[in-house]
């Protein structure tokens, strides 16, 4: 999208005040730019200039890996564990949408998690929001791992619950399944949406999500407001598996700021 390029529609436009304007737009989708590529500049020839434009918006090709929008995914992620533990991502089907925030998920660890291997397994975390992963590096032979890894999936304006999968990372054969949850992002997002800029507000407790035999939590979660920040700690009870927990620590950053 280009000032001088394209003629700018009105979803264009909303779609630039959704992310906070062409500074914050430029810092996302120039997030992971080459050290040495030259980007045009106002003199370029337009096929240089429409060439970037294309790599930077449509093509997401400067945008963080787990930030990118795809249509289809490979169905076995734990191949790519070794290689790209941090994030997994396809440039084919890329499509645009509109997100509404960043939603941050430090993995910080599991414990009593399931034998998959002879005595123990190689343990690694995946996140998915609807088309998004992103996944943790793997911890060779451990059933209490500590992984203290950031993770970070933008948050479309139509989103689902956050899907959490340990996989047990095999060399030669498919990962084994070591458990799953699902986690609402609701009681984050709606209660942070209410009070408005957080920046502004004390600590304090502004929502909560209540375990219950429907969800896989351990306990209930409060949503908090901590250092102007919205943050939420989340301890899981694995499902589809004989044991095993997982904690996170998530945060949310609204665009619309």
């Amino acid at each position: 999208m280009s000032v001088t390029l394209d003629k700018w529609t009105d979803d264009d436009i909303n779609f630039m005040v959704e992310v906070g304007g062409n500074s914050q737009a430029n810092a996302i989708y120039e997030a992971f730019l080459p050290k040495d590529y030259s980007k045009p500049h106002p003199d370029s020839a337009q096929e240089e200039r429409q060439n970037f434009i294309k790599s930077k918006y449509e093509l997401q090709e400067f945008l963080q890996p787990s930030m990118r929008i795809i249509s289809n995914y490979p169905s076995d992620v734990g191949k790519h564990a070794a290689s790209t533990p941090h994030s997994g991502s396809s440039n084919s089907e890329i499509g645009m949408v509109e997100f509404i925030g960043i939603l941050n998920v430090k993995v910080i660890g599991g414990t009593k998690l399931a034998v998959r291997d002879m005595y123990s397994s190689d343990p690694y975390v995946v996140l998915t929001l609807g088309q998004q992963k992103a996944q943790t590096s793997v911890i060779k032979r451990n059933l209490n791992p500590v992984w203290n890894e950031e993770l970070k999936l933008s948050v479309p304006q139509q989103y689902g619950p956050l899907k959490l999968q340990v996989l047990d990372y095999d060399m030669v054969s498919k990962d084994d399944l070591m458990g799953q949850a699902e986690i609402d992002l609701q009681p984050m997002i709606n209660a942070a949406a209410a009070l408005g800029d957080p920046e502004h507000l004390g600590d304090m407790q502004i929502g909560r999500w209540l375990k219950s035999a429907d969800n896989a939590l351990t306990t209930d979660s409060a949503v908090m407001i901590t250092g102007g920040k919205v943050k939420q700690e989340v301890s899981l009870k694995l499902q589809s598996t004989e044991s095993g927990e997982v904690t996170l620590e998530m945060q949310w950053i609204a665009l619309n700021m």
